[in-house]
């Protein structure tokens, strides 16, 4: 796009009200907004691709955590994938493919320090919002270095036909588990898990309690669980753990929408005899292992041993249809919505 052909105005999306509960599409709003011209140092880029994450419910509330959150009135963000339109930055030219953190929107303009190019010959340019970006390496840091998972463990993976946990079980099978399992919450999904991701085994937590198919799937025992979901899946974790296991505390996707407190789980204390390590997980701590990350899992992609799905919503105007329905199950791997 020439620079006299730069847009005046761009939709973006904003957060109208706070989410009590699951959230519904009146607590967003897109609005027309200027579009600003890049200055010394910026770029502008038309964003292809839009994120969303089961992170991003937790930053609708307006409670202190590891990132602000969202303002109400006012543009959210995430990860973008996009070409550059105008560029007043050195080393950025029009046309080039960027990763970036303005995403919810049609066109960002952005200090350019702040935007990584991507190569779009190497793999689509939504890839670089999944399996080579943020959920890829959560799932390599947060299995390999969190979990401290070696050759020979037992993993159990919740949510894990979703972006990360579909990418756990799988590396975990590369890197030599004894067995992988699996919960997700429908038949399709879980014959997913095991005839196209490899698991070795997988079951439907809507089907029985979690802790009951977990000890079937699982008779001896697990040693890595990645957590996805928390509470009953926590619960039923902690059970199963054998002495010395480790859980990785990824995501808790299962409570992000309560207003009261979880009942699970209940049997915190059986980590003290067992030994267990409970790990939080922040991506954003493992960036050093990004070009070992993107190296290995580039390998695994092109000769085919890693399988990636992608569910991809089409328009900018569904893009909080596109996170609700993230919040219900909707996706298989990771949810994008292309513009």
């Amino acid at each position: 796009m020439a620079a006299q052909e730069t847009p005046t105005t761009g939709r973006e999306w904003h957060l109208a009200a706070r989410p009590h509960g699951r959230p519904v599409p009146s607590d967003f709003a897109l609005v027309e907004a200027p579009v600003r011209r890049p200055g010394p140092g910026e770029i502008l880029v038309r964003n292809a691709y839009l994120s969303v994450d089961p992170y991003m419910r937790g930053r609708m509330n307006d409670v202190k955590s590891y990132v602000p959150p969202f303002a109400i009135g006012a543009a959210m963000d995430g990860g973008a994938v996009g070409r550059v339109v105008a560029s007043g930055a050195e080393g950025f030219a029009v046309g080039d493919a960027v990763l970036h953190g303005l995403g919810w929107r049609e066109y960002a303009t952005l200090d350019a320090a702040h935007a990584v190019k991507v190569d779009p010959e190497l793999a689509p340019l939504p890839y670089y919002l999944g399996v080579l970006g943020m959920p890829g390496l959560t799932a390599y840091a947060g299995l390999l270095e969190v979990g401290s998972f070696k050759e020979g463990d037992t993993v159990f993976v919740s949510g894990a036909a979703g972006a990360v946990g579909s990418l756990v079980g799988q590396i975990a099978r590369l890197k030599g588990a004894a067995r992988v399992i699996g919960s997700a919450g429908s038949a399709e999904k879980v014959a997913k898990l095991v005839d196209d991701y490899g698991f070795d085994a997988a079951f439907n937590y809507k089907d029985a309690p979690v802790a009951e198919q977990l000890a079937e799937a699982a008779p001896d025992g697990i040693d890595v669980y990645f957590d996805n979901v928390g509470g009953d899946h926590l619960e039923a974790a902690i059970a199963s753990l054998n002495p010395h296991g480790r859980v990785v505390l990824c995501g808790a996707i299962a409570q992000y929408n309560d207003t009261t407190p979880p009942a699970a789980p209940r049997n915190l204390a059986a980590a003290i005899g067992k030994r267990l390590r409970l790990q939080g997980l922040l991506v954003r701590d493992h960036a050093a292992l990004q070009p070992q990350f993107v190296a290995e899992t580039a390998g695994w992609l092109k000769d085919g041993s890693l399988r990636y799905d992608e569910t991809v919503v089409e328009g900018v105007e569904n893009a909080a249809e596109a996170f609700i329905g993230l919040l219900r199950g909707d996706n298989t791997g990771k949810m994008v919505v292309k513009l």
